[in-house]
């Protein structure tokens, strides 16, 4: 059989998705089904305008935080940790055994490490002369 390796100069969501299907079919047969739920929390103002959320998805155990953000006048009031808190307590209620996100230092390393979230890795010039972190946190039931 003769191959060609092409690159997509326009991928398309039908071509992703028949990929991670491909990997999804594989990983299941290799005794690692995966099914990601989302999980996404909103803090709305009282005219219903959005000043905070948080968006992610738990899979393979383990919640991701893809992107959490606070409108920067309301920061310091402890929104992002409610709803960091939030999501922590829904990742626990699917079975999840931990969080994982990545940050940067202009970012907000040490609200995470303040929340418990500890760093397990790091990649340098991502991007440039950035340093991409990679935070966990071990999540245990109040229950």
């Amino acid at each position: 059989m003769e191959l060609h390796v092409t690159i997509e100069s326009a991928p398309t969501d039908e071509l992703r998705a028949a990929i991670l299907e491909r990997l999804g079919r594989f990983n299941a047969e290799s005794g690692y089904p995966a099914d990601p739920e989302t999980v996404a929390i909103v803090a709305r103002g009282e005219d219903g305008s959005l000043v905070g959320g948080l968006w992610g998805k738990t899979v393979y155990d383990w919640l991701f935080v893809e992107y959490l953000f606070v409108d920067q006048e309301l920061r310091g009031r402890n929104l992002g940790a409610s709803l960091l808190s939030v999501a922590e307590q829904v990742a626990i209620d699917r079975g999840c055994v931990g969080a994982w996100l990545t940050t940067f230092p202009f970012q907000a390393r040490q609200f995470y490490e303040k929340h418990g979230y500890r760093v397990f890795a790091e990649l340098e010039n991502s991007p440039r002369e950035n340093v991409r972190i990679f935070m966990r946190k071990t999540l245990t039931s109040s229950a």
